[in-house]
């Protein structure tokens, strides 16, 4: 579907938005009861929908952004995003899903896949949870310091797929939306996390732009530590030195660093490389996937030094990422993978060495820190884990690094929150349909497909931080 078919179908205005959360039990849908509906919805594959049986699609059978009611909210515009910003419990009682690109790709139907149609039916269908568009390849992205806050407030924020490369700013090709622009919303989005914040489920392309994000994000902190001479109350100067000893060695193994692929092909050395943190994929990847538990390279056989592997098999230890644990509860997870590209595993491995290294440093020297010119620093990820490998039939690994759960530490009260990222369309039904295309899921069709129930687990297991 191309932009003017999209356009043609806008039919709603301000006017038009719901002010109260909830469609299916309009005016009554709050956190508790969209938590208690998604817990229900996971508890078992055989319970009966709790909810009353409402159609979600328009009475002309369409179901698309803008249209018409529960689909109405869409931000195409500053005096949209300005109007939601007055009416704050909007954001607050919502997900909000933010579209790098026109759809995620294209199915072997040949149509455009709008996935976030399916994000938004699901959260409906379920739990009564409202869903707010941002389709920034159209709207463009207004100041992230001013939109970030907002939308974080909510239920959850989803960045969906699309078709651009990470590694190549030329497939930006939406004028309103050049790769820059997302790179710094992806930015601001993972440094957000906080208690009071919702999680972040990045898709596909998300995860990608995540990934490349995390390597942009360190190269700063080390940058800005090492150009520095001197910090406010560091009276004896140990907090920088300490920092700028971790920010020297981080430096180091990242401008050595290589990528290297299973055919034996080096694809990129060192972080300033466009292909450092996503490359082109060894085979293009559709169709159904079975879900594989990571595991951890080894050094001698990779080249990948050692102390980067370490700090992984650490985290992965110490932290809990919810689709690992699903996949070791579940006898098989088959999960919808519709990409090209890939993230590196080394680079994720590395993206999650330097963050625990610069996390650790900052622990002693907090204080002098949080008052700092640094103080962003606080607000980074403290590790970054690899939790599953997507692998064929025959159990051939096609992608090292499918999914990633982002861990910040609360250095006061040590609490994790955390945020995901997946390659693949939890998402998406096999069939590879947007919602709208394709006729309306019922309540057990969602209850026993795997995709689904992930992207409920994370929506479930995120609210709760």
């Amino acid at each position: 579907m191309t932009e003017s078919t999209y356009k043609s179908t806008n039919q709603t205005t301000i006017q038009d938005w719901r002010l109260t959360p909830g469609y299916l039990h309009e005016g009554k849908s709050d956190f508790e009861s969209a938590h208690i509906l998604l817990g229900h919805f996971l508890k078992d594959r055989t319970s009966e929908d709790p909810l009353i049986d409402k159609e979600l699609f328009a009475e002309d059978g369409i179901f698309e952004w803008g249209h018409a009611k529960p689909l109405e909210k869409v931000i195409n515009n500053k005096e949209d995003l300005q109007f939601l910003l007055k009416h704050p419990a909007l954001f607050r009682r919502a997900i909000t899903i933010i579209e790098p690109w026109e759809h995620v790709g294209v199915n072997q139907n040949g149509e455009d896949v709008r996935a976030s149609k399916n994000v938004a039916y699901i959260a409906q269908k379920i739990a009564d949870m409202d869903s707010i568009l941002w389709p920034v390849w159209s709207s463009g992205i207004i100041d992230p310091e001013e939109v970030v806050p907002a939308i974080t407030s909510g239920y959850a924020v989803v960045v969906e797929g699309g078709d651009p490369s990470v590694y190549d700013a030329s497939t930006w090709t939406c004028p309103k939306c050049p790769r820059d622009d997302m790179f710094a919303l992806v930015e601001r989005l993972l440094i957000s996390r906080s208690p009071s914040s919702a999680p972040v489920i990045f898709i596909c392309v998300g995860h990608q732009l995540a990934a490349e994000c995390h390597i942009r994000l360190i190269r700063q902190a080390v940058q800005q530590i090492l150009s520095l001479t001197s910090l406010e109350r560091d009276k004896d100067g140990r907090a920088l030195r300490s920092l700028q000893e971790v920010a020297a060695r981080i430096e180091a193994m990242g401008k050595t660093l290589e990528i290297k692929k299973r055919d034996g092909r080096t694809v990129a050395t060192g972080w300033n490389d466009d292909h450092f943190a996503v490359t082109r994929n060894e085979s293009k990847e559709v169709g159904d996937r079975i879900l594989l538990l990571y595991e951890s390279p080894d050094a001698e056989a990779s080249g990948i030094p050692w102390e980067i592997i370490h700090a992984h098999d650490v985290t992965a230890d110490t932290h809990e990422g919810v689709i690992d644990t699903t996949i070791q509860y579940e006898d098989e997870v088959s999960i919808s993978m519709f990409h090209s590209d890939e993230v590196n595993e080394e680079a994720v491995l590395f993206a999650n060495w330097a963050y625990r290294m610069i996390h650790d440093t900052i622990v002693p020297h907090r204080h002098i820190i949080a008052g700092s010119d640094l103080s962003w620093l606080i607000q980074l990820p403290d590790a970054v884990e690899i939790l599953c490998s997507t692998a064929e039939i025959n159990g051939e690994i096609v992608t090292e690094c499918s999914a990633t759960c982002i861990n910040y530490k609360d250095f006061e009260t040590k609490k994790i929150r955390r945020s995901f990222t997946c390659q693949f369309h939890p998402e998406l039904l096999p069939d590879l349909r947007a919602i709208g295309n394709s006729e309306a899921p019922s309540y057990a069709t969602l209850k026993n497909d795997d995709g689904v129930r992930l992207f409920v687990r994370l929506l479930y297991a995120g609210m709760q931080e």
